[in-house]
C-alpha cells in the first residue's frame, strides 16, 4: 500500500476528530455526526479505487482477466 494513501487518510482523520470535538463542546452534535459521516464516506471513495487496482493485480496474477 501507498504510504501516501495511509498519510492522507490519517490526515483526514485527524481533522474530522477535531471538528468533531469542536462542535460536540459547543452544542451541535447533529453537525458532528454529519462531519463524521463525511470523513467516512471521503475515505471509502478514496479505497474504492484501490479496491480496484487490487483486484485487476490479482485478475493478472491468477490469469483470469
Amino acid at each position: 500500500m501507498d504510504l501516501g494513501l495511509v498519510l492522507k487518510i490519517a490526515g483526514i482523520g485527524l481533522i474530522v476528530t477535531v471538528l468533531c470535538q469542536v462542535l460536540n463542546k459547543n452544542g451541535r452534535d447533529t453537525e458532528a455526526t454529519m462531519v463524521s459521516l463525511s470523513g467516512v464516506i471521503i475515505v471509502l471513495f478514496m479505497l474504492v479505487s484501490k479496491l480496484g487496482e487490487l483486484i485487476k493485480v490479482i485478475e493478472g496474477v491468477f490469469g483470469i482477466g
